[in-house]
Parts: structure tokens; sequence; C-alpha cells
């Protein structure tokens, strides 16, 4: 009989220990920092009914139809594993509307699933931080949520030159287009769309395109023309990220965020280096968050972010480093009889809430501490006869080579002082 392959389904990954560690330390600092901003989280199914994608026009219905998993369930309902997570947060801030009290703050960490092309940095399923405010019109909130984005990155080490915040506009772009006389929604619609891709195209190819659209050759080079333009200053959620502290934001017209249901701000944070000069954030300011579900408009802006882009980012810039994969201390026994010793050193260690390991293995010694620095553990601590007899034990930092000695009591104060 055949046997079944034992790789994952295409565009999905496996979680081994070392891949979930990473993972869980990427969800972890998303969640600190987001409720370090007074966001409170939630969720939801990642089934919804598919009417809530499709009900925005032949767009969505588009998507729906070629970009989701959609199904018929055995209740003859369509269904579609969510692609993104705004329509959910909008369906439940409709059914609680009566009741909440805004501005509302929230965040969350849903899972998504899109049928597409697997490439870096986009699979078919994957993890995201949404972060958004509903209920706030002022540009305060605005400029709350891009500072929230920006210390995301910050939490997680980077530096400000490490990234690059881009602003834009949608209601100004709106305008600049019909005071250069393009009044046809539609076509200023089919223009942003067409930005939205425009660093993936040739110039020749772009202004193409444009002119197609437009019907008209040179007003598509002034189009051209004002989106590579570094004049006019900065727009007032750039001058007031600036008041606050962050610096490496940039004003670019050219930037456009694909989605129709974008009003006002819109934006995108971008990794800084040749190796991976890519979007790591994006997001924006939406008037009408439950239109599809109530008369009554709530108002929202909001961003979201991937953790395929977010590893790639941390990996590019060396930023996993730190002791996330291994527990602090491994407990290494210099034979077999040591093992049931070690782990009565390693719970004295736990209940002091430090994380402890003991290497059960019959590998060499050194082998074992190699292995322990390999996994990220911090400290080994090597168990053999003289220890046992003498209760002096001695713990070696695996990073910076030192070493401290003493009684178990001592060593677990050593590493109190040191956290």
């Amino acid at each position: 009989m055949k046997k079944l392959s034992t790789d994952p389904y295409k565009g999905t990954r496996d979680f081994y220990p070392e891949d979930m560690a990473v993972q869980r330390y990427i969800f972890d600092t998303w969640s600190y920092t987001a409720e370090n901003f007074g966001y409170e989280r939630y969720d939801a199914s990642v089934l919804e009914p598919s009417e809530l994608y499709k009900s925005k026009g032949a767009e969505n219905e588009e998507m729906v139809g070629e970009q989701t998993y959609t199904f018929t369930d055995r209740g003859d309902r369509e269904v579609t594993l969510r692609p993104e997570m705004t329509p959910t947060a909008a369906r439940m801030i409709a059914a609680k509307q009566k009741s909440l009290s805004f501005p509302v703050r929230w965040y969350a960490i849903p899972n998504l699933f899109r049928y597409e092309r697997p490439q870096k940095g986009r699979l078919r399923e994957h993890w995201q931080l949404n972060c958004d405010i509903f209920g706030v019109s002022d540009i305060s909130a605005d400029i709350e949520i891009i500072a929230l984005a920006n210390q995301v990155l910050v939490d997680f080490g980077a530096t400000p030159e490490m990234f690059e915040i881009r602003v834009n506009n949608r209601a100004t772009m709106h305008k600049a287009y019909e005071m250069l006389g393009i009044h046809d929604d539609e076509k200023i619609s089919a223009i942003t769309r067409l930005n939205d891709r425009k660093n993936k195209m040739e110039k020749d190819e772009y202004l193409k395109k444009l002119s197609q659209i437009i019907e008209d050759e040179s007003l598509a080079e002034e189009i051209l023309g004002m989106l590579e333009s570094k004049d006019g200053g900065d727009n007032a959620v750039v001058a007031g990220l600036k008041q606050i502290g962050i610096h490496n934001v940039v004003l670019d017209r050219s930037l456009a965020r694909g989605f129709d249901y974008y009003t006002g701000t819109i934006f995108e944070i971008f990794d800084t280096s040749d190796e991976n000069n890519r979007s790591l954030i994006g997001g924006g300011r939406y008037d009408n968050l439950t239109g599809l579900f109530s008369d009554e408009s709530v108002t929202g802006v909001g961003f979201g972010m991937g953790d395929v882009t977010m590893r790639d980012f941390l990996e590019t810039h060396d930023l996993l480093t730190s002791n996330i994969t291994g527990p602090e201390v491994m407990i290494i026994p210099t034979d077999a009889n040591k093992n049931l010793e070690a782990q009565k050193i390693a719970q004295l260690f736990r209940n002091e809430s430090i994380s402890t390991a003991v290497d059960m293995s019959d590998r060499k010694i050194g082998k074992k501490i190699s292995s322990a620095g390999d996994a990220l553990v911090s400290y080994a601590l090597v168990l053999g006869e003289d220890e046992v007899a003498s209760q002096n034990y001695t713990l070696k930092n695996l990073t910076e080579g030192t070493e401290v000695s003493g009684s178990i009591d001592h060593l677990i104060k050593t590493l109190q002082d040191y956290s």
C-alpha cells in the first residue's frame, strides 16, 4: 500500500517545538504591546456565512469564489473560512452597538485562510495581529493606531532605521484626482487599485495601464509626477507622529491600499533591509464599519500584520537570538544514576518560576552542553558525584561563558537577581 506523504497541506506549516516557541514569542509580544496600549482581546469562529464577504459587491463575490475556502455544510448553508478579520469585527460591533461604550479598542490574533499561490511572506494559512479603534473620528486615533504598530516592532527589539512608516490619505487623493479633472468614482477606484500594484511594475507598464483607465496619456504622466513628488510637506498624521517622537515616517502619495473600504488615512510599514524589502504592516481608516448590518455607522481605524512576515523581519534583522525556544536552565547528569537527583534539583528551580529541564540522554557531557547552547538555553548545571556529595553546584552561563558556584538556594537567588 502506498504510504501517505509527511508534508503538510500546500501553503500551511507544521509547528515543531522550536517553531512553536517562536510563534508563541510572536503572539505573546503582540498581546503585550496591544494590552499595554489599553486594547482588549476578542475572537470568533473561523467559520462565517459566505454572504458576509459577498455582500460588499461583485469584486468580493469574485474573491469568495476564487480566493477563499468556501463550502456548503450539511444544513445546505454556504460557509467560508475567514480570509480577513474586519468583517467579523463589524458584525460583532453591530451586534452590541447599543451597549458598547465608545471608543472601543480591540485586538485579535485570528487564524486566516486564503486560497492563493504560496510565496515568500504569503501562505494559504496564517495568523495575523489585528488592532482597531472604533467610534473615534479624530485623527488622534489614526496617530495612536500607527504608534501602536510602530511599538510592536520596537518591542521585538527593532530600531527606527530597520523600518519606514509610509502614510497617505484616501480622501486627499480623491480630491487631487478631481482637481486633475477626474470625477468618475469608478475610475478613481481603478486608479487606486492600480497604484496598489505600482511598485511591482515597470514605469512604462504602469503608465500604459493608467492611460487605459483615464484614456489620456499626458494626464497619466501628470498623475505619475504627482505620486512621485516629494513636495507638499507632511499631512496632519505624519506631523502628529513626529510630535510624539516617531520620526521614521514619510508622506507617500503613491501608497494606495487596495481595499475599497478605506476612506481616510492609510499607512504601511516597510522593512528597509535589501534582503526583505517589503510591507510588514498595513492599515487605515474606514468610516462605515457597520454599514452591512445597521443604518447607524461606526467609524474605525486599524491595522493588520501577519506572523509570516513578522518572522521574516525578525530573522532578517537577527532579532530571534533571545532565549525564546529553550528553558532557562538545563540540568546535565553525568550518568543515568543521577537522573532522579537531577529531577529533584530541577524541581527546586521550577518552584521559584525558573524554567528548567533535565537532559536524560546518554550522550557525552560535551555534546549535552553543546545541544543546550544550540537550543538557546541560558545556563547549564552539570551534576556528578562531587556535586551530589558536596551540595556545591556550578551554573555556567552558556552565552557569556561565565560561572557561578554555590548551594541551590544561592544559585536561585543569583538568577533572580539577574532577572
